[in-house]
């Protein structure tokens, strides 16, 4: 059975990574590289672990529609007699496109989701090219405040960002940077950063490049970047001056517009800091 035939296969059964990796053994972030294309050349025994899962496994059985109180505690069926824990849900939901903050925060602490137009998307681990990347640019901006002494703060995942001030919405964007400190409330950032930043992977290129483009274009973001670690480039939408989309690689230096690019970001510094992710992966 081929990654993409287990992907299928997964697909097919509904089952979240999380419960594979209780299923099969193998840790749970090994299972995330995999089904996110992260990891190239998996362990001989750690896909033969994942294939027997799959091969033998069977379909979830749903809750019914309407309720949304446990999550995280449907039943395996052929369990249920013998008593065993329920299992975590998988990765899908039966009341998408009516979800609200209720819902969003009945969750268990450790399933990441965002909410959009009432729809829970999830959340899988970021890598740690990903982290990297993040934590870099976070550190950029903080130094550039610090030494301005200025109004805005730069925050980075996870933060839970209530982007439109509704009960539909809540994303948790990679990095984003606020100036009013009004929005700034214990629970949240309540209402539209200035600046927002998201990291592309393979599991959530198509809502950062479509679905969260334009929430954060109508929400009133005033600059948004999209920075793709595997092509190298960086995609910036200048929201404020309808200026976008501009694009950069990893050999540019790239302005924060809503600092009247007074602060600049090296991408050649950060690809040197994440090359060797690289070379180790190739020994693997």
């Amino acid at each position: 059975m081929t990654i993409q035939e287990m992907k299928a296969r997964k697909k097919e059964l509904g089952y979240s990574n999380v419960y594979l990796s209780r299923l099969s053994g193998v840790p749970l972030g090994t299972v995330q590289k995999i089904f996110s294309g992260a990891t190239s050349a998996p362990r001989r025994t750690t896909l033969l672990a994942l294939q027997r899962v799959l091969a033998e496994g069977t379909s979830f059985v749903y809750p019914p529609a309407g309720s949304l109180s446990h999550p995280s505690m449907v039943r395996d069926p052929h369990a249920a007699e013998a008593g065993a824990l329920p299992e975590p849900a998988p990765d899908r939901y039966d009341r998408q496109g009516s979800y609200t903050l209720d819902d969003y925060y009945a969750l268990p602490d450790d399933q990441r989701v965002e909410l959009i137009d009432g729809i829970l998307y999830d959340m899988t681990s970021p890598t740690t090219i990903h982290q990297l990347i993040g934590g870099y640019i976070h550190a950029k901006f903080l130094a550039y405040v610090s030494e301005k002494k200025g109004a805005c703060i730069p925050f980075i995942s996870p933060i839970d960002v209530q982007l439109d001030r509704d009960n539909r919405t809540m994303v948790e964007p990679d990095v984003v940077v606020v100036c009013n400190r009004d929005m700034i409330i214990r629970r949240c950032i309540y209402g539209a950063p200035d600046l927002v930043i998201e990291v592309l992977s393979p599991s959530t290129r198509r809502k950062d490049m479509i679905i969260k483009l334009n929430k954060y274009l109508n929400a009133g973001v005033r600059e948004y970047w999209l920075i793709d670690p595997d092509q190298e480039q960086i995609t910036v939408f200048d929201f404020a001056h309808d200026e976008f989309p501009i694009h950069y690689t990893f050999d540019d230096t790239v302005p924060v517009r809503i600092w009247d690019s007074q602060c600049l970001i090296d991408f050649r510094d950060i690809r040197d800091s994440v090359a060797f992710i690289y070379d180790n992966d190739k020994k693997i």
